[in-house]
């Protein structure tokens, strides 16, 4: 069976998605003002993107003067995961003090063109659109302090220094996309 989604090498399908901050958000607009754009999918109950949310974090805070920015979206169906509804969104940008945009992919479209498969599932592109990294924040979801693979970090700053990612994927670890029935 094809697996679905955009290719490394592929370009990033653009979107236009609702965020938290009452805004309406397209990748194309955010390609014009930074040099790399971290697409990661996540949602609010995943126990996984709570053990990545302060690593998130610290990422977007520690590469945002260099022109990166994180973007989360957030694909799963709130009718099965009501935690996971827009207004519930809003509330853990508040409590969690999330530092990047937080967007609501209500038709699941984004997610199955980019080809999430997990919350977290990072997705980085370069600044002409080109997909460059795909899979794992790093190697080690519940301890930051154990990690030795940094992936996300490592794609991040070889990406701005205009070099070529190694590894350009890896497997995301997390809970799967719950997807619409």
């Amino acid at each position: 069976m094809e697996a679905l989604g955009t290719a490394i090498g592929g370009y990033a399908p653009d979107f236009e998605l609702p965020g938290t901050d009452g805004s309406v958000h397209h990748l194309a607009r955010y390609l014009e003002n930074h040099s790399a754009i971290g697409v990661v999918f996540i949602c609010n109950h995943c126990p996984y993107v709570q053990f990545y949310l302060e690593r998130l974090k610290q990422l977007q805070a520690e590469f945002s003067p260099r022109g990166f920015t994180l973007i989360g979206i957030n694909p799963n169906d709130a009718e099965q995961y009501p935690a996971d509804g827009f207004e519930q969104m809003k509330a853990f940008v508040a409590e969690k003090g999330v530092n990047f945009p937080y967007l609501r992919d209500v038709t699941q479209d984004v997610a199955q063109t980019f080809g999430a498969e997990k919350t977290p599932h990072v997705f980085l592109v370069n600044q002409q659109g080109v997909l460059c990294y795909s899979g794992a924040i790093d190697d080690n979801a519940q301890d930051a302090t154990a990690v030795s693979q940094p992936f996300l970090r490592a794609a991040i700053d070889q990406i701005l220094a205009g070099q070529s990612i190694q590894p350009n994927s890896t497997e995301p670890v997390g809970c799967s996309v719950k997807w619409r029935k």
